[in-house]
């Protein structure tokens, strides 16, 4: 019993930490262009790689740039996109698995394999060959990444909605004469959303992986738009003289990272939700 207390408390802990960590960096996203003490993408040689000031809190880059207005605008970037990308994705996903697990049948076995198909190379390497077909850039990266990830959203609504299509209350609304978007309306979509939205704490940091890698590739959001995995691909030249270039970036993307892995792995304990591998 003291165990299970603990352990309770460890995880409101968790939550609450990584819940405000995660509450001041969408503030800052959301407020950068008010927040920032300049303009990010600036050019001012004459004060290229200056160390931290008064005037320049985290000192410039190596183009004379303020590297805590691009830290700020960075944050908005990278939530942003990532935001974007669990949205799409989990829209598609909603729609296919629903539709799949619901109706059964051969369009439920097609859809599954074709997720399967999909599902047995990595992410990442789908991902590349996509960029590398359509070219490098923001809505490539976008369409790519959301093109990759839902298939996992799909196969999880679908095994809910498998699971609970059997169950007696939806087989009494069907009784009733309830149509079948009624019974997905009001009785399958209620169970399925929490599950699948603790979930997405997860997959939010893995969204932010996936971009700043693929900015870091230089094949993501290309300069001189202030985005964390393009900010450590600049200073990368820069490592031996000046390695804050890509430790402050770096360190933005590790907590977080981190902050929404704790949260979702907390949630997920909490609801009894398994993550995917």
């Amino acid at each position: 019993m003291i165990a299970k207390l603990r352990a309770i408390l460890r995880d409101r802990k968790a939550i609450a930490v990584c819940s405000v960590i995660l509450l001041l960096f969408a503030m800052v996203a959301l407020f950068a262009p008010w927040i920032s003490p300049h303009d990010p993408v600036k050019v001012n040689l004459a004060i290229k790689l200056q160390p931290p000031s008064g005037d320049y809190w985290l000192g410039t880059d190596h183009l004379g740039r303020d590297n805590f207005s691009r830290l700020l605008h960075g944050a908005r970037i990278s939530l942003g996109l990532a935001f974007l990308i669990f949205i799409a994705s989990l829209g598609i996903g909603l729609v296919v698995g629903v539709i799949s697990g619901y109706r059964g049948g051969w369009l439920d076995a097609w859809l599954m394999r074709f997720c399967e198909a999909v599902m047995t190379v990595p992410n990442l390497v789908l991902v590349l060959g996509m960029v590398g077909i359509f070219g490098p850039g923001l809505g490539q990266v976008v369409l790519a990444l959301m093109l990759v990830q839902w298939v996992y959203y799909a196969r999880m609504f679908r095994g809910m909605v498998i699971s609970l299509k059997e169950r007696q209350f939806i087989a009494a609304a069907r009784i009733s004469g309830s149509s079948e978007w009624k019974v997905i309306r009001r009785h399958v979509l209620p169970n399925v959303l929490p599950p699948i939205l603790v979930m997405g704490t997860l997959e939010m940091g893995w969204a932010i992986m996936d971009i700043s890698a693929l900015s870091f590739l230089g094949l993501g959001i290309q300069p001189p738009t202030p985005e964390w995995g393009a900010m450590i691909h600049e200073g990368k030249a820069f490592i031996r003289s000046h390695p804050e270039l890509m430790l402050y970036p770096g360190l933005m993307i590790l907590l977080v990272v981190i902050s929404f892995n704790l949260l979702g792995e907390a949630l997920s304990e909490r609801f009894g939700v398994k993550r995917r591998m």
